[in-house]
């Protein structure tokens, strides 16, 4: 159990009209009980430094400033989402592939359209700033099936979240296949 007390000494004049309050250095001492004590820690107070501003670039602050307010949105596709997804599953052991997942039905539509497509065997579905990813997976034979797609689940929220900077809300992983010791990939059909 650890115990952490700050004491802040500040002085205040008598009169009502000029109370200023001048911070002191304050001493924090941290006693456990496995430790024996030792003597508090006085740090001194520092005021804050102002920003200066060099002769070549005058108004550095303004200039941080205003960048740091430019309007405008940002939109990530998504096949952007899909891509990250795809990639963050294929990181987990005992994954073997991606699977056929349900947009096998839906690709030769959007192709049709002439719309692009993500991986195939993840979808996502973006709104605003959060997501929400199906992914399909081929798990290797020899692995647990369910700690591998808990796997995947969770590395695959965790790495979305972090490169995109959105929130998942869902991530739903289906099991299509296993795959065994020495099958290889299926073969593409030969196109005439």
């Amino acid at each position: 159990m650890t115990d952490v007390s700050v004491e802040d000494i500040t002085e205040e004049t008598d009169s009502p009209a000029e109370t200023t309050t001048a911070a002191r250095p304050f001493s924090l001492s941290l006693s456990t009980s496995s430790i024996p004590s030792t003597p508090p820690i006085t740090i001194p107070s520092v005021p804050p430094v102002a920003p200066v501003a060099s002769a070549a670039d005058p108004e550095p602050v303004a200039e941080a400033v205003a960048a740091a307010v430019v309007k405008g949105r940002i939109k990530v596709a998504d096949e952007v989402v899909e891509k990250v997804a795809a990639l963050a599953a294929l990181e987990v052991a005992g994954v073997a592939d991606l699977g056929s997942g349900l947009t096998d039905a839906v690709v030769p539509i959007r192709e049709r359209a002439g719309a692009r497509r993500g991986p195939r065997g993840v979808s996502a579905h973006v709104q605003d700033r959060t997501v929400a990813v199906d992914v399909a997976i081929v798990a290797e034979y020899g692995h647990v099936v369910m700690d591998v797609a808990n796997e995947v689940k969770t590395n695959v929220a965790r790495t979305v979240s972090r490169m995109l900077g959105m929130r998942v809300v869902e991530v739903n992983v289906n099991v299509d296949d296993v795959r065994l010791p020495g099958e290889d990939h299926p073969e593409a059909p030969a196109e005439p």
